[in-house]
């Protein structure tokens, strides 16, 4: 037996390219904006789904999203929640053309695991986040190496807790420290970088 409430809740499935992401409280991944046929759409993400995202994910990427939308008839509002996201039919047609337009290659890619638990945030998680986001571009890494929030790593008391792309982990870790740690594991890059300063990074051609 069906009960009808004021509240309803349906599937749906949408295309539509990537806007932006959604972030709360500084480092908290919570929704996309997607640009769809009928406009600029809010989609939340499910809780699984917002460690599993590369923050550098190309905007204007075509993207297929499932998932369930509530609509409150009391509040008149439209709520969009994700639990599937994957690249649209057409923008996998395209991926071999993005091979010519400098996208960093998958298998040269690293990345470095963050907990994103409140009490890691709290002992200096975030602040370590920027700072790491901050070497990486400094160092001319960030196409190359990915910062990828996770769950709990069962060390809250030692927090902020992170691993490194060769499974090394560290506790405690703090801004300040970051820029050593950085040198440590990615010296090798770094120097490779340096070597190549005649080309200037940034210039477009």
């Amino acid at each position: 037996m069906h009960i009808y409430t004021q509240t309803q809740v349906t599937e749906f499935c949408l295309e539509g390219r990537f806007l932006d992401f959604v972030i709360k409280d500084g480092y908290k991944l919570k929704a996309l904006l997607l640009w769809t046929s009928e406009g600029e759409c809010y989609v939340k993400l499910a809780k699984h789904l917002r460690s599993t995202f590369d923050l550098r994910l190309p905007k204007g990427t075509w993207l297929q999203v499932v998932g369930t939308k509530q609509y409150d008839a009391k509040k008149d509002k439209l709520t969009l929640k994700a639990e599937r996201v994957m690249a649209a039919r057409e923008e996998m047609s395209k991926q071999p053309a993005l091979k010519n337009q400098n996208q960093p290659k998958p298998a040269k890619t690293q990345t470095i695991l963050v907990c994103q638990k409140s009490d890691c945030m709290k002992r200096g998680g975030k602040a370590m986040c920027h700072a790491l986001e901050s070497e990486l571009r400094n160092n001319g890494l960030e196409d190359n190496v990915i910062i990828k929030g996770t769950g709990c790593m069962k060390n809250c008391k030692a927090g902020p807790n992170l691993v490194m792309p060769d499974k090394t982990r560290y506790s405690k870790i703090q801004a300040a420290q970051v820029s050593a740690l950085i040198d440590k594991h990615f010296g090798a890059e770094i120097q490779e970088q340096s070597e190549n300063i005649a080309v200037p990074r940034f210039a477009k051609v």
